[in-house]
């Protein structure tokens, strides 16, 4: 009798190797193909953003207007849309306007290099040459202008895509019924769908309203000291406060240095860092946590740890999905009996919204 009680204690520990084996071969395909599939994925993604971004705006337009469904579904597909070419059409503008201007920056790099050493103090002077002699202007100017054309690829893309999910809203969700047979099973998957949905929309309407007026008062601070590509630097600003945590900083970083090689003083670059940076400050440590409430029901740590691997896996787009992306999955995982105690490691203060608890 005392074999038998030795093999039943040994099967747990076999199975849980096997389930950690079979785990780490099931993450590790999964990267794989977020990274070989990056082409055919990202636009997807982008697509599905924005087709909640749509129905959020097309929700709120149908209550307040007590419009019907087509005419609110159309207002909700151009405002979105008509936002998102308005910003491919800035970009792509300006990057050719900077190429034709690129031979003026690439003469005022000296007197660039000059002031930031009479700024930092003279030990920097030989650092700041060393790393300003490796920047050829002219590759990113290519790389500038080769991104913006592929961002307007990626954009009429998108648009297809979201067409044709419009166009499936209404009935996407009795399919999904019907797919499951089980009508419990196409209850939770709906539950899922909806509870996912819920976060986005109000994850991304607060996120866009902060990011607009973010950009809206560095714009005026841009036009009022006279940098050039203003509306490049605002919407760089718009777009990169979607980015947690460095997004921020990195919008500050890029107009200050561009002051610096096109003003003959540091003043416009002490503004730009103290003024743009203070507003920055305020408004992602006061306002963004008290607009976004539960809607960001992540750790800080996570939010670090989705940002470093959805760049390595994606990119610069990565960056830009790395919250939305995990919010996803923090929300499937919460209806999944098994991922739950993932969840909720993974979750702001180990409580789960109402909307991504199902026990709720």
């Amino acid at each position: 009798m005392i074999r038998p009680r030795q093999n039943t204690e040994q099967r747990p520990a076999r199975l849980s190797l096997a389930l950690v084996r079979d785990l780490s071969i099931v993450l590790t395909l999964a990267i794989l193909a977020l990274y070989a599939g990056a082409g055919f994925l990202i636009p997807l993604a982008l697509s599905f953003l924005t087709f909640v971004l749509i129905t959020a705006v097309s929700d709120r337009v149908r209550e307040s207007l007590n419009a019907p469904v087509w005419l609110a579904n159309l207002l909700g597909i151009v405002v979105v849309l008509a936002g998102l070419f308005a910003i491919m059409f800035v970009i792509a503008g300006q990057a050719t306007q900077f190429a034709r201007a690129i031979g003026n920056y690439e003469t005022a790099l000296d007197g660039a290099v000059t002031r930031m050493a009479a700024l930092l103090g003279p030990e920097m002077m030989g650092f700041a040459r060393d790393t300003l002699a490796g920047v050829d202007l002219s590759r990113l100017t290519r790389g500038a202008v080769g991104g913006a054309t592929s961002a307007l690829n990626t954009f009429l893309l998108v648009s297809l895509y979201v067409a044709f999910l419009m166009a499936e809203r209404r009935t996407l969700q009795h399919k999904m019924l019907i797919a499951a047979r089980d009508p419990q099973l196409g209850r939770d998957m709906a539950s899922v769908m909806a509870a996912i949905s819920t976060s986005l929309q109000r994850y991304l309407g607060v996120k866009t309203i902060i990011s607009l007026l973010t950009a809206a008062i560095s714009y005026s601070v841009f036009r009022l000291l006279g940098l050039e590509f203003a509306e490049t630097w605002a919407v760089l600003t718009f777009a990169l406060n979607f980015i947690p945590s460095i997004g921020s900083i990195v919008a500050v970083i890029f107009p200050a240095l561009v002051s610096l090689v096109q003003f003959d003083s540091v003043t416009p670059f002490l503004i730009i860092v103290f003024f743009c940076g203070t507003v920055q400050f305020l408004i992602g440590n006061f306002l963004d946590p008290a607009m976004l409430g539960r809607s960001l029901n992540m750790s800080s740590f996570m939010v670090i740890l989705s940002l470093t691997f959805w760049t390595v896996v994606w990119g610069l787009i990565g960056a830009f999905l790395s919250v939305p992306l995990t919010v996803c999955i923090l929300i499937v995982f919460s209806h999944i009996p098994a991922m739950r105690p993932l969840a909720i490691l993974m979750s702001k203060d180990g409580s789960l919204s109402p909307e991504d608890d199902p026990q709720a």
